[in-house]
């Protein structure tokens, strides 16, 4: 038995497995189709193999590759990226989607140790103007760009 060299890798390779096994599962359910003529199952047991390949790739690697120990985990982080995805989707409808996803993107930063307030408002504008572009212009979804929008 070979000894895990690199345990970042190996659970990684682990992790893309175990989803790709129940990709395959999920997917069981629905007719799988031909190459010429997929069915609604043809993509997620396609998707569900290659995560396997992946996975199964990384994890053979782990065996041959040193690498680091895990770092301690932590929570605060954790539970302030969390906390603000939750927040964001208590405050989407009121606030809209511009500002919501501006405070998301200062929240969930705050979670870093190289947190900078003014990067991180930026960043959040930037990417509050993707948000609405994405989905509410491309994608037409119903929701408020702004507050008081209904």
């Amino acid at each position: 038995m070979q000894r895990i060299r690199n345990s970042k890798d190996f659970f990684a390779g682990a992790l893309f497995i175990a989803i790709g096994i129940a990709t395959i599962a999920l997917g069981t359910r629905y007719t799988l189709g031909s190459a010429a003529r997929m069915g609604p199952g043809y993509f997620p047991r396609i998707l569900g193999i290659l995560l396997i390949v992946l996975g199964g790739i990384l994890a053979a690697r782990s065996l041959q590759v040193p690498g680091t120990r895990f770092a301690a985990f932590r929570w605060r982080p954790t539970l302030i990226v969390l906390g603000s995805v939750v927040l964001f989707g208590a405050i989407v409808r009121p606030l809209g989607v511009a500002l919501s996803t501006v405070v998301l993107i200062v929240a969930a930063s705050a979670a870093s140790h190289e947190f900078r307030p003014r990067e991180s408002l930026v960043v959040g504008v930037l990417l509050a103007a993707l948000a609405v572009g994405v989905f509410v212009v491309g994608l037409q979804l119903q929701l408020p760009i702004w507050p008081g929008q209904a």
